[in-house]
């Protein structure tokens, strides 16, 4: 006889998925996370090779793109269900692609495939340097923070808004 799963792990195998997702910008803060899933799931410290971060003009959050001898920090999200994927692929919206890479776990360096978000216009003009997290942290994650819970919240309404509309719609009132 098997032994009984724990009632979270019952619930998530109910729910569907154990899908592991790459994260690399504004998801990296648990606030954020919370903020989209209602939840937290375990995470880890991981590196996606030949992959680079940039900045986007005139936005707050950043975009990767697939470049030689580069490589992008991150965290990857383990036991992500196949709602919360959806809500993800929501929150992205139209300007990121879901793509499956191979990442490197930091602490340990084992390799496992993981979706990730990837900037879906590679000939982007917008696209300069490198975004950095900890800038982010400092200058923009309050605000952030404030538009996802407000994308959150009008996704859940029968006409929502997709959340390049709400981040514009946020940014204007600002």
């Amino acid at each position: 006889m098997a032994p009984t799963p724990p009632p979270a792990a019952a619930a998530a195998a109910v729910k569907g998925g154990a899908h592991i997702v790459f994260v690399y910008g504004s998801l990296m803060a648990d606030e954020v996370v919370r903020a989209i899933l209602k939840r937290v799931p375990p995470a880890a410290p991981a590196l996606l090779p030949n992959y680079h971060r940039f900045n986007i003009k005139d936005r707050i959050y950043p975009a990767i793109l697939p470049v030689e001898n580069k490589k992008v920090a991150g965290r990857v999200i383990m036991g992500v269900t196949d709602e919360e994927l959806q809500v993800l692929d929501a929150f992205e919206d139209v300007e990121y692609t879901r793509r499956r890479v191979e990442i490197s776990l930091t602490d340990s360096l084992e390799t496992m495939l993981a979706d990730t978000y990837v900037w879906s216009d590679a000939e982007d003009p917008n696209l300069y340097g490198e975004w950095d997290f900890e800038e982010w942290t400092k200058l923009h994650m309050k605000d952030f923070l404030a538009m996802t819970n407000g994308f959150m919240h009008g996704l859940e309404q029968p006409e929502s808004k997709t959340r390049v509309g709400t981040y514009q719609s946020f940014m204007q009132q600002q």
